[in-house]
């Protein structure tokens, strides 16, 4: 029986971080599916927009070979649902949520991977600036 593997994320400004987070996910099952999370969400829970758009980041993580499919988060109350559509037996976060998912315990298990050292979105874009 096939293992589903969800993760969520906005995936802006794609890093080294972002791909190896992937790469460690889809080793834990099967198929890998990943929630973008719209602008609106991003805007609601960072009071900015992301550099791109959700079609772009949609379209740059679609193009990775680790992600098998891709949609678009649009609340964070919804999780449970995207998790039960996508059948995800596994629920794969950065240790930067560690405990802010346990609840969904329920539904699937729940991982939290350790985050590539010395990078985020956020540096690159002061990196940038710089």
């Amino acid at each position: 029986m096939a293992i589903n593997i969800i993760t969520f994320g906005t995936f802006d400004v794609f890093h080294l971080g972002h791909l190896r987070i992937l790469q460690r996910a889809k080793k834990l099952g099967d198929y890998l599916f990943v929630g973008i999370s719209t602008d609106a969400l991003n805007f609601s829970k960072k009071g900015c927009k992301p550099v791109y758009s959700q079609e772009e980041r949609m379209e740059i993580v679609a193009s990775i070979r680790y992600v098998d499919g891709v949609f678009l988060e649009e609340s964070l109350e919804q999780k449970a649902s995207y998790l039960k559509q996508y059948k995800a037996d596994i629920l794969v976060m950065g240790d930067d949520w560690r405990g802010k998912f346990d609840h969904f315990q329920k539904i699937c298990k729940v991982i939290y991977l350790p985050r590539t050292p010395s990078i985020s979105t956020t540096e690159v874009i002061e990196k940038i600036r710089r």
